[in-house]
């Protein structure tokens, strides 16, 4: 099955239980396991006709967030931490209870701190990642702590004094919820921010449950392994620039591969999807981060991010971030496509604001399965000032300076996609164990 967009998914939390000619009530049909389908107030349910949904089940998505007959228990009671953003929420079915009249079942499209909330589950702090609890901020941008205008509830920033969380932050949390849209790429700083959620709740001993989430870039591995002594907050550990695992599954390697630094294991528990596996076709419904504000923009990102560690635009204060590509020097007579970066929502100050680069447009591409490196060598033999072309930053997001080397070399992009061959063989080894779906 191939789904092309989470709107089409039915999520829900109506849950009935079931006999052979049962029947069962409303408040008896909140505590029971979900079924996918609108079940009218007053309809009787057997086993018969619950046996039907749930064979309709069987072709339907369900994220983490939606399996809240599994997590739910496991938060009444406590005092609560969120970690999210604006990708953290789905659509539910809820059951109302009108003052008067009859109950029924409405879908709601809910933010899992609203959700939760909604539930009475006691949320103490909501910890945000780079870009902000809603999403807006540049990258690399400074977030401030805040408090949360819809719900009051304190806002703490892991990308501004600090992007582990503190002793102090973490006081009174009893549990950690983690629910962050990734894209798959090691430089995509949410799985940097999982990491040391991970690590400061080991230290605090305060269970962390991840709520996973789909890849849409889940369906291979590609690029070079990141070198130990290259280890930044944009590549924190030994894996390849496409990592083709689920938000859950990295937190299970996290673990697994012992990369928390702290004598104490991470309490870690993870909320599988429901009929999920690795080629899915998974379109976002919300843009995961202000510069990647669709499809195309995701599939492109691992190839056209390495842009960000030259002197090239990548679009950055366009509407076609991660879609484009140019700069003011290249020919006109080689790149017919222009654009002019302005300022806009995630590029205060974008590279070459108001100047007119010529470039080339990407977004008829199809979903990419490799990392393309052909527009990054064109674009480097294109350059007419080579030793200024890569900045310090590309090493980073390379995580070994000899991508560089390569490039300059004149080397061909199947000659260094080769050389990724048996770091790529030896972390598919690696990550094995702890997938998750097929």
């Amino acid at each position: 099955m191939r789904l092309t967009s989470i709107k089409n998914t039915i999520i829900v939390t109506l849950f009935i239980c079931f006999s052979c000619g049962s029947t069962v009530t409303e408040k008896e049909a909140m505590q029971k396991a979900p079924l996918e389908q609108l079940i009218e107030t007053g309809k009787a349910v057997t086993e018969d006709n619950a046996r039907d949904l749930d064979r309709e089940k069987d072709k339907i998505l369900m994220l983490g967030m939606q399996r809240t007959d599994i997590y739910l228990p496991m938060l009444k009671g406590k005092s609560v931490g969120v970690v999210a953003n604006q990708t953290s929420r789905a659509v539910v079915k809820q059951l109302v209870y009108p003052p008067d009249g009859k109950a029924y079942v409405k879908d709601r499209n809910l933010h899992l701190v609203d959700y939760l909330v909604s539930e009475e589950v006691s949320v103490q702090t909501v910890f945000a990642p780079e870009h902000g609890f809603r999403g807006t901020a540049d990258a690399g941008e400074m977030v401030k702590d805040g408090i949360d205008s819809k719900t009051g509830i304190p806002i703490v920033s892991l990308y501004g004094k600090n992007k582990k969380p503190n002793a102090e932050q973490l006081k009174g949390i009893d549990v950690l919820l983690f629910d962050i849209q990734d894209v798959g790429a090691r430089f995509y700083t949410y799985i940097s921010t999982l990491h040391y959620v991970m690590e400061a709740a080991a230290e605090a001993s305060i269970p962390v449950i991840v709520l996973d989430r789909p890849n849409p870039n889940g369906h291979y591995i590609d690029g070079p392994i990141m070198e130990p002594q290259h280890t930044s907050f944009v590549g924190m550990h030994p894996i390849p620039v496409v990592h083709g695992m689920t938000i859950g599954e990295y937190a299970k390697m996290i673990q697994g591969e012992d990369w928390l630094k702290t004598a104490k294991k991470c309490d870690l528990t993870v909320i599988k999807m429901e009929n999920y596996n690795h080629e899915l076709s998974y379109s976002l419904p919300i843009k995961p981060s202000p510069n990647l504000p669709n499809d195309t923009a995701i599939t492109l990102y691992p190839s056209l991010c390495f842009f960000e560690g030259t002197f090239v635009s990548a679009g950055r204060g366009t509407e076609m971030q991660f879609q484009i590509f140019g700069a003011p020097s290249f020919s006109s007579e080689k790149y017919s496509f222009t654009f002019t970066p302005q300022a806009n929502e995630g590029a205060k100050h974008p590279k070459f604001k108001g100047e007119q680069c010529f470039g080339k447009d990407l977004r008829k591409e199809s979903r990419q399965s490799q990392i393309n490196l052909d527009w990054l060598i064109e674009a480097y033999k294109n350059s007419t000032k080579k030793s200024e072309f890569f900045n310090n930053f590309f090493v980073k997001l390379a995580g070994t300076e000899k991508l560089q080397q390569q490039i300059e070399a004149g080397n061909t992009s199947e000659e260094i996609i080769q050389s990724w061959k048996a770091g790529l063989a030896t972390y598919n080894t690696m990550r094995k164990p702890y997938l998750l779906y097929e």
